[in-house]
């Protein structure tokens, strides 16, 4: 589940459209603790690392791709967390959804490039 989508649920305008709310329980599951943590997800969601960010957070060079701004808060929440599996699940859905979005657009490229050159593979 999406920021976005998290935060439509907790108002009341998620799948339904306000035919039944989520009790209160199912919306404290899913949202962050605090408005300001929630408030820093939405902008860490929306925004891309910049190399001094990712120096800062000592990511190894090959994670320093298009979705290393998710994965920098994905690492802070693991260490806080004791890396328990069962927390920082938004955080971890979020980077591999990235890192799926970014694969399908790899293949996608690699599909347009390879029938540019009418099916021939290059290796």
């Amino acid at each position: 589940m999406t920021v976005t989508e998290t935060i439509k649920e907790a108002v009341g305008l998620g799948h339904g459209h306000g035919t039944s709310t989520p009790s209160a329980r199912e919306t404290s599951s899913r949202l962050p603790s605090s408005p300001s943590k929630l408030m820093s997800l939405i902008h860490v969601y929306t925004t891309a690392a910049t190399r001094e960010a990712m120096s800062a957070a000592r990511l190894p060079l090959a994670y320093r791709d298009s979705c290393a701004h998710l994965l920098i808060p994905l690492n802070r929440c693991r260490y806080e967390e004791y890396y328990l599996p069962w927390k920082c699940e938004t955080e971890r859905h979020t980077y591999e959804k990235c890192q799926y979005d970014e694969f399908k657009k790899r293949v996608a490229k690699m599909d347009e490039l390879r029938a540019a050159k009418g099916g021939e593979r290059s290796n």
